[in-house]
């Protein structure tokens, strides 16, 4: 004859020790998503910087001006959800590349660029890669003056969003 020994739990401590295991789960789930959250924020964040960094920085010791017509108007990738206007403008045989604003500033301040505008720029001229580009800080077209830039060249735009 086999005598089984089994250990008789009272019922109230079954549904105690089942609502500290439920607890302790729910507690490592909450746990394990703040880590989750915490571990993305700082990357979120670092894609934003990310973003700004793609312009080159404005240097107020090389600002120049020159004037010419416009030949191109081009949109280039700016971040996640923005567009940068670039103006190529002839003046004499030289081609020259202009960083305006984003797409979105420029639609809001209801400015457009065409092939044949006259235009003169006052701006950095600094290195993009391997080519010389000229972030424009105010542009004449016509009667109207343009100011994309501050006195210490910082966007009028909001960085973030592109307006």
């Amino acid at each position: 004859m086999l005598l089984s020994l089994k250990r008789v739990i009272p019922p109230e401590r079954t549904a105690r020790l089942f609502c500290r295991a439920l607890v302790g789960r729910v507690l490592e789930s909450v746990l394990v998503c703040v880590i989750v959250l915490l571990w993305s924020v700082p990357g979120l964040a670092q894609k934003a910087s990310q973003d700004a960094s793609i312009l080159p920085k404005y240097d107020l010791h090389t600002e120049m001006k020159t004037k010419g017509t416009v030949d191109e108007v081009n949109l280039l990738p700016l971040g996640t959800k923005k567009e940068l206007t670039e103006l190529i403008i002839k003046s004499g045989d030289d081609k020259i590349h202009i960083y305006v604003c984003p797409k979105t500033f420029e639609e809001e301040m209801g400015i457009s660029f065409s092939k044949g505008d006259e235009i003169s720029v006052m701006g950095s001229k600094v290195k993009q890669e391997a080519l010389d580009v000229i972030l424009a800080r105010e542009l004449v077209k016509g009667t109207d003056t343009l100011v994309f830039r501050d006195g210490k060249g910082n966007p009028v735009w909001d960085p973030r969003t592109g307006k």
